[in-house]
């Protein structure tokens, strides 16, 4: 990546230099957050396979255990149905579990606790057992894992009422979405983009509601534009903004979105940045059929049918089981594959 397009990640993230901003990895970032959540609220834990004593695969958790002790941050058995089982009882006891599946495709043998039982406990108990949970999964692929060790499970999730599931893009998104996820009554699936844990950035680590700190709800513009709109969550914004920057160099000029919170998704900022495009390219991880990204398109094509001057485009994974690491580069939308999606969109004329 060339340093403009990090030093435009940089600048979107957390402007330019100023007091409380530090330069940390998404790893960093996501540690720091979770060190204040346990500092801050006494009912938080953290719970998961190897997140205690280790500090977790990525070491996201590292050194949490030995600052808050063992009650607060503890390993669990290697049974990802019991973890998530264990954070619904806690949670009905007023804590607030920060429960983490090590890897996205472990997440299969919980499903039934995360739908049946996290989802819907607040309906079911008419608001008198509300589910304050905050999942993390390490998701989607990018670092050549073998297999049940790469997956984008957002659809899955969005899907199910009673969930919200949001993906941070970049260091200082995932302090503050992470911070802010974990202050919410309800369950939140927070999809962290593995492959860029070792990112560095500016992190704005001063309160959320400070000046320039920016809101953590809905979407966000991270590259403004006039031509066409790439829309991308998690890893894929990152891409999203190499191809802006090459398309510039062609005349094109092409805004980023950062959806942020895949559900619920800001279908205001959807709109209002496709109505001055006029055209939109959604690009995921995903397998392409019933992928988010048709649930973005029909949004757009909702409020903006008057003003698109083509059809929404979808550059995505393919409809296959999510390869293991030596087949990712052909899997995971590239450069030229959101290119030639752009492309397509750009060169449509109506019959």
């Amino acid at each position: 990546m060339s340093n403009a397009i990090l030093e435009s990640e940089a600048a979107m993230a957390g402007g330019t230099p100023r007091q409380g901003v530090e330069q940390l990895s998404m790893q960093q970032a996501l540690n720091r957050a979770l060190d204040e959540v346990l500092t801050e609220n006494p009912k938080a834990v953290i719970l998961g396979e190897d997140c205690g004593r280790l500090g977790g695969v990525f070491r996201i958790t590292d050194g949490l255990q030995s600052k808050h002790g063992e009650n607060r941050v503890f390993d669990t058995p290697l049974a990802e149905s019991g973890i998530l089982g264990m954070s619904v009882g806690l949670a009905m006891a007023g804590f607030h579990p920060i429960p983490e599946v090590q890897f996205d495709g472990f997440a299969y043998p919980a499903i039934n606790q995360i739908v049946c039982q996290i989802a819907r406990m607040n309906y079911r108990s008419r608001g008198t057992l509300p589910m304050p949970i905050t999942l993390r999964v390490p998701s989607f692929g990018g670092i050549r894992a073998p297999e049940h060790h790469g997956e984008s499970l957002e659809a899955l999730f969005a899907h199910v009422p009673g969930l919200k599931v949001v993906s941070p893009s970049n260091p200082h998104e995932a302090y503050h979405l992470l911070k802010y996820a974990a202050t919410r009554p309800d369950p939140v699936i927070f999809m962290e983009p593995k492959s860029r844990y070792w990112q560095k950035g500016d992190v704005d680590v001063s309160a959320a509601d400070a000046p320039g700190a920016g809101s953590p709800t809905g979407a966000k513009v991270m590259r403004e534009g006039r031509h066409l709109t790439l829309i991308a969550w998690g890893a894929m914004v990152s891409r999203c903004l190499q191809v802006a920057e090459l398309a510039a160099e062609d005349g094109i000029d092409v805004e980023v979105l950062d959806l942020r919170w895949l559900k619920p998704i800001d279908a205001d900022a959807l709109v209002t940045s496709v109505r001055k495009t006029r055209r939109a390219v959604v690009v995921h991880e995903a397998p392409l059929t019933s992928g988010l990204g048709a649930e973005v398109a029909q949004l757009i094509t909702h409020g903006c049918f008057d003003t698109l001057k083509a059809p929404v485009e979808r550059v995505t994974g393919f409809d296959v089981p999510y390869p293991s690491g030596d087949l990712e580069d052909e899997y995971i939308p590239n450069i030229d594959r959101i290119l030639f999606g752009m492309q397509r969109v750009l060169e449509y004329r109506r019959g």
